[in-house]
């Protein structure tokens, strides 16, 4: 299982919003977006592991912003942590202007298990840091880490 850096994983997809997308209210349905960070998140974890993963926790999702019809909606996601058999890919999501221009409207933290072709977590391939950022990242995201077994461990 070789090692792998941040970029080799790093997923980008583009959504306009519909009006199939609009809550009551005329915005973005938060579960909307939610389905589509979820799939960019699944995304990066593949391609880090090369084989399937699954969601097992989200934290921090935050809503800043809301997006409107027609709206260009672009999902980012990379990896800031790999433990044995899981990673944290942080997801961005930004609202495009028709300049090119982008403001965050959301991110979250997902906890993905690497998942083996018997159905059981499976090893993930070493995560190469490339600069003092990534380093920063992989810290947060090990805090992030150690609040996630506190909650399990409380029954969350």
């Amino acid at each position: 299982m070789g090692k792998k850096t941040i970029a080799d994983s790093r997923t980008e997809q583009i959504r306009v919003v519909r009006n199939t997308d609009l809550n009551g209210f005329g915005r973005l349905f938060g579960g909307q977006l939610l389905s589509w960070i979820d799939e960019v998140a699944g995304a990066t974890g593949r391609r880090h592991c090369g084989r399937e993963v699954t969601t097992v926790a989200i934290d921090n999702l935050h809503f800043k912003e809301g997006a409107y019809l027609n709206d260009i909606i672009v999902i980012i996601g990379h990896l800031t942590y790999v433990g044995r058999t899981s990673c944290e890919v942080r997801v961005d999501t930004y609202k495009e202007n028709p300049d090119g221009s982008r403001f965050p409207i959301n991110r979250a933290y997902f906890c993905m298990v690497c998942m083996g072709d018997d159905g059981r977590p499976a090893p993930v391939p070493a995560l190469v840091l490339t600069s003092p950022a990534e380093e920063m990242e992989w810290q947060a995201a090990e805090k992030r880490r150690e609040l996630r077994l506190l909650r399990r461990k409380e029954g969350y």
